[in-house]
């Protein structure tokens, strides 16, 4: 699908799928900008702690960055954006909230309504079900009289522009939702995309079959703690920066229309902001991608990080419950790109319960048959099991002695 760009202030734009909305190819998501991760009334919050989302604010608005991305468990975000917005046309922004499917679909309306309530808005122009993350956040959605035909209920009144979904589901479970056609559909995503990260690829080109609006989310923090980025891709995406350079190669992806800026303040916006030059510059990007995927193949033997994990099972039928694929994926990370702070953060995530980081890590692997699972991965067992505990020795909590 051809994307149509136009300037829009100083950030370019361009059409978000089937709702038609010009979306900024830079958004500005919420979630760190909030003063409270609880959601507390507004007179609790610091008066500099306010100004300091209004001046964030005011200053993305300013640039053209329309597309103000929050969601209803982002504590005091909701409430702390009313009285910003009202000083603007409502014309002036896009706006995003997001919010948990519930089994009773009465329960989502009623969040749905009072966080509505919570941005002083009689509408949000796009409503993301918030944590498709597994076959059972997808029933609460999908199914006949679900989530997302509750959405479309408050759409017909007027309370919703457009319906999509949002959450850390792996590439199966976001391929149904995308296939899934009942009560109208989804109208877009926000996806899990990235350099580090790119196991989400064909849920890009089923979104784009669809028409359906591409938002990725999260791609500095997510997509590897670019914030704080090791020196040997400092060295390699000269003269870009590790941040500019991934914001880049997600915008030049045909299916893709906006990223998400995760700023806390005014001052974050700039390397953003920066890289927007070079926009269509394809070659200077593939070639700095080459760079990263001749390291990771020096160093780890593999063009890229998560090349085994197609041919790995889920989490769920593996022996243990361990998640072969994200260890080995997050254990590439740390030796092919020195992204050692953030595989850790990851790993240490295994078994405690987190959607986005399911199953369990690698520390008993030896205590279980993986033989077909190796040969599925064109290896010998005891040389998966190797790689298992070298990476829980080098990511878990040993690794920090």
């Amino acid at each position: 699908m051809k994307q149509q760009e136009h300037t829009q202030d100083k950030i370019p734009t361009r059409t978000f799928g089937r709702t038609g909305l010009e979306m900024p190819v830079l958004s500005l998501g919420m979630m760190r900008s909030r003063y409270s991760p609880q959601d507390i009334p507004l007179d609790q919050i610091a008066k500099q702690g306010q100004q300091e989302l209004a001046d964030l604010v005011d200053r993305a608005l300013s640039l053209g960055i329309t597309h103000l991305e929050t969601a209803r468990n982002y504590g005091s975000s909701e409430r702390q954006l009313a009285p910003i917005l009202e000083r603007y046309p409502r014309d002036a922004f896009i706006l995003q909230t997001k919010v948990r499917p519930e089994d009773d679909p009465e329960l989502f309306t009623a969040n749905v309504l009072d966080s509505l309530d919570r941005l002083g808005q009689e509408r949000v122009d796009l409503l993301a079900l918030h944590g498709l993350n597994n076959h059972q956040s997808l029933w609460q959605v999908c199914r006949p009289g679900g989530c997302l035909a509750a959405a479309r209920k408050l759409q017909a009144q007027g309370k919703v522009g457009w319906v999509g979904f949002s959450g850390h589901g792996d590439v199966d479970i976001l391929l149904k939702a995308i296939a899934h056609q009942e009560d109208g559909g989804f109208d877009y995503m926000n996806l899990h995309w990235y350099t580090v990260y790119q196991r989400n690829t064909p849920a890009l080109a089923a979104a784009a079959a669809q028409n359906m609006g591409v938002f990725i989310i999260s791609p500095t923090d997510k997509g590897g703690m670019l914030h704080t980025p090791p020196a040997c891709l400092k060295k390699i995406c000269t003269p870009l920066s590790p941040i500019q350079f991934n914001d880049l190669f997600c915008l030049q992806r045909p299916e893709v229309q906006t990223i998400s800026i995760g700023a806390a303040q005014p001052s974050e916006l700039g390397d953003h902001l920066n890289a927007l030059s070079r926009l269509d510059d394809h070659e200077m990007v593939q070639g700095i991608y080459q760079q990263w995927q001749e390291l990771m193949e020096k160093e780890a033997g593999l063009s890229r990080p998560d090349a085994l994990w197609s041919s790995l099972p889920a989490w769920q039928q593996t022996p243990g419950y361990i998640n072969i694929g994200m260890i080995l994926w997050l254990y590439n990370l740390a030796r092919g790109w020195d992204l050692l702070a953030f595989s850790r953060r990851r790993y240490r995530m295994l078994g405690q319960d987190m959607p986005w980081v399911p199953g369990l890590n690698g520390a008993v692997a030896r205590q279980y048959d993986l033989e077909g699972i190796a040969a599925q991965a064109g290896m010998p067992a005891e040389e998966l099991i190797r790689m298992l505990e070298k990476a829980h020795a080098l990511l878990g909590e040993q690794g920090d002695q």
